[in-house]
């Protein structure tokens, strides 16, 4: 049998970013350290896991300052069926969605995953040319501190709120849903990105969760 493919569809946090510094510099952490990389080697043999983290990615949002390209939706289907057949895709965005220039509600944010699980759905780059499986990711909750703070007004209230409304939106969509929160905290340096522990915390939740569904597969 082949290996189980893992499309990890996400932002900065998916990417491996660190906090950023008082002085507007960041690194990526490396591969040892990265969720998705601490995932494959916690799966081990029989699952190919992909990494797909692009910093400042929205659900389905342009952004009138960093551009359109940030738009997760946009580029979707194009990163789908670069991977087919892909068996499951793990999503976590949201993060981005809470700056204070999208006005988005939690519940909106929600609905942009909702939209993203929609389009996974429409290119058939599931095995067999079926649909893939989806695992909905909520993402940590965030703090409005160091740099990013003045472009996240508001955000750490209403991203408490997202694990329930992406919670709802999977279970009416059928797919599978994990909080992030549950086992990993942004770092107090920035408020948004995850340390070392955190992407530790999160393979290993993931891992126990993508087991759990490889066993029924």
């Amino acid at each position: 049998m082949s290996d189980r493919v893992i499309l990890c569809y996400g932002d900065s946090n998916t990417h491996g970013a660190s906090a950023i510094a008082a002085d507007g510099s960041w690194t990526r952490h490396d591969a040892a350290t990265r969720w998705p990389m601490r995932l494959a080697a916690a799966l081990g043999p029989g699952y190919r896991v992909i990494e797909e983290g692009l910093p400042g990615r929205t659900t389905c949002l342009d952004d009138p300052f960093e551009g359109e390209f940030l738009n997760g939706l946009r580029v979707l289907p194009a990163v789908l069926r670069s991977h087919k057949p892909v068996d499951l895709v793990v999503l976590m965005l949201g993060t981005n969605d809470l700056k204070a220039r999208f006005s988005m509600t939690a519940a909106d944010i929600a609905k942009g995953i909702a939209r993203l699980i929609t389009e996974i759905r429409r290119h058939a780059c599931g095995p067999g040319g079926g649909d893939p499986d989806i695992l909905v990711v909520a993402p940590p909750p965030i703090t409005e501190t160091g740099v990013p703070a003045p472009h996240m007004l508001g955000g750490a209230e209403k991203s408490r709120a997202l694990a329930a409304e992406m919670a709802a939106v999977a279970a009416a969509a059928g797919t599978m849903f994990y909080d992030a929160g549950l086992v990993a905290q942004v770092d107090p340096l920035d408020g948004i990105h995850l340390d070392a522990e955190a992407h530790a915390g999160l393979a290993e939740g993931l891992a126990r969760a993508i087991r759990d569904w490889g066993a029924t597969r």
